[in-house]
């Protein structure tokens, strides 16, 4: 029994292809989480601006915000590998530059904000290629169990990551946390050659306006779709600023240092790959659309339960709830999305699909970057998540489609 259990859990890494991808991804995942706590840190040392902080997490997701729609026409028109290699070259060198500014002394706030800026540039072209690649590496029937595994390694990454870089700082400093993440883009890059699989796009004399046009109006047909990309910009838009104020509660509520920070980042974490592996253990269930709302619920009273506390054991319990709650409604969603597109059309509908669940986090951080100064961080994040509950149940209770599927 226990044997069929983890099997049917794990099932997706039957395949190859699917294991060393998994594999590249979780190793950078670290990596990049690693610098993520850094860049976080060292920006509120240097600045001791809240606002700066946002606006950090707004450089990066800008660019997906402004070019993933572009990147998902390219994904549809040239090999997938070679995008997603470029994107992680990029990744690398803008890693390798800020280890050199800190490791030199001279790094300040704008040298930070820029990297971002590039970062998200290559993964804005690396993301929809990326989304687009992995469900042709399993069989359909799997393709629900390769999302939910897939979320795993990036929410282990999100628990290893932080509590690494937790110990990185206080130890070694952001230097290393740098340099260890510009290190970690070799794994991907060494999965990405060793793969078998090729996506070879048929010719086209098509523009480039007149092929994203084309997957808008796929979307706009399935009116369910448009619903999900509704709500999984809703849901980034409002839960994603929790994420970027940590260090705010760490300092000026939990009057703590990096290493609870870390804590919180980490905890989070554990909670989405619980989340994860349950939603992979149910497969290809019904009801998803129901499901993933009743999550939402689910996620927006424990945003709003970790901004009304101050008592540091009762956030850790609730950032676990935080994380199962995201990361069923993110993996559910996701699996939605890609059940309901054909292969053809995935690079354009999952560009689309990012453009809204990825754009929702520069916009919402631009947002409550502008709040919190006025109306502190716990009021902020708190309406934010009241506004998740109203936003699942007009989705349970009102427009029903997603709710249906």
């Amino acid at each position: 029994m226990e044997t069929s259990t983890f099997h049917r859990v794990f099932k997706a890494f039957q395949y190859r292809d699917f294991r060393l991808m998994w594999i590249g991804a979780c190793t950078s995942s670290i990596g990049t989480w690693m610098q993520i706590v850094a860049q976080g840190w060292l920006i509120y040392q240097l600045s001791h601006s809240q606002r700066l902080l946002g606006l950090n997490e707004f450089l990066a997701g800008l660019p997906i915000f402004l070019f993933t729609l572009v990147g998902g026409v390219v994904a549809d028109r040239m090999e997938r590998r070679k995008i997603l290699l470029m994107s992680q070259y990029i990744q690398m060198a803008s890693a390798g530059i800020l280890t050199v500014l800190a490791a030199t002394g001279v790094v300040q706030v704008w040298h930070i904000l820029c990297l971002s800026f590039v970062s998200g540039l290559a993964q804005a072209f690396g993301g929809p290629a990326y989304s687009a690649l992995i469900p042709t590496l399993v069989e359909r029937d799997d393709m629900p169990n390769a999302i939910a595994l897939n979320s795993i390694q990036f929410n282990l990454a999100v628990t290893v990551g932080p509590a690494l870089a937790g110990i990185t700082l206080a130890k070694l400093g952001e230097t290393w946390c740098f340099g260890l993440n510009a290190i970690s883009f070799l794994a991907p890059i060494i999965s990405l050659s060793m793969i078998s699989a090729r996506f070879l796009p048929p010719p086209t004399t098509e523009t480039m306006f007149r092929s994203l046009a084309q997957g808008i109006k796929f979307i706009w047909h399935h009116g369910a779709m448009l619903g999900l990309i509704v709500l999984a910009f809703l849901m980034t838009f409002l839960a994603m600023p929790l994420r970027t104020y940590f260090p705010v509660f760490v300092q000026d509520i939990f009057h703590r240092g990096p290493e609870t920070y870390g804590n919180l980042l980490s905890l989070m974490g554990v909670g989405t790959i619980c989340g994860s592996l349950g939603i992979a253990a149910l497969g290809n269930f019904k009801n998803k659309g129901r499901f993933s709302l009743l999550g939402l619920v689910c996620l927006g009273a424990g945003i709003a339960a970790f901004s009304l506390s101050k008592f540091l054991p009762a956030s850790y319990a609730v950032l676990v709830l935080v994380g199962a709650s995201m990361m069923a409604v993110f993996a559910t969603v996701t699996s939605l999305v890609q059940l309901i597109i054909t292969n053809e059309m995935r690079g354009r509908v999952m560009s689309v699909y990012n453009f809204a669940f990825r754009g929702g986090m520069p916009m919402g951080n631009l947002a409550t970057s502008w709040l919190v100064p006025k109306y502190t961080a716990p009021m902020v994040l708190g309406v934010n998540g009241f506004l998740l509950i109203f936003v699942a149940l007009y989705f349970l209770l009102g427009q029903r489609r997603v709710a249906a599927l």
